[in-house]
């Protein structure tokens, strides 16, 4: 199992930058395919980004493409979203999640593991 917790939210205005973080703890970290999704307040959680376990492989939503990098350190047991150019529209709670090996999913379904969430608001 791993277990998950997310930092790094907060108020930014548009335009500006916030790097989230998500570290993990358990064994194996890197053998987990891992995730960001979020959820805005009345909407259905949506995928962001994913990455491999190896960090080779990523994968973005059309929304976030050219704005959003996601990156991990297994030595850390950390994974990143650095988020540049942020719009009123990202405005959500930010999920990290973590599933064993496996492909890009961006269905929930397919994660197991989740952290808690942390608040990014963006305002215009």
């Amino acid at each position: 199992q791993v277990q998950l917790v997310e930092s790094g939210g907060g108020l930014v205005q548009a335009g500006g930058s916030l790097r989230l973080s998500c570290a993990a703890s358990g064994r194996a970290f890197n053998m987990y395919t891992m995730a960001y999704f979020r959820q805005a307040p009345g909407k259905e959680r949506e995928s962001v980004a994913a990455i491999s376990w190896s960090g080779g492989t990523t994968s973005y939503a059309d929304s976030v493409k050219g704005r959003f990098t996601i990156s991990r350190d297994n030595a850390k047991n950390t994974m990143y979203l650095q988020m540049n150019n942020l719009k009123p529209e990202d405005t959500a709670t930010y999920y990290c999640a973590a599933r064993l090996i496996g492909g890009l999913g961006a269905s929930l379904n397919e994660y197991p593991y989740w952290g808690q969430g942390t608040q990014v608001t963006v305002s215009s």
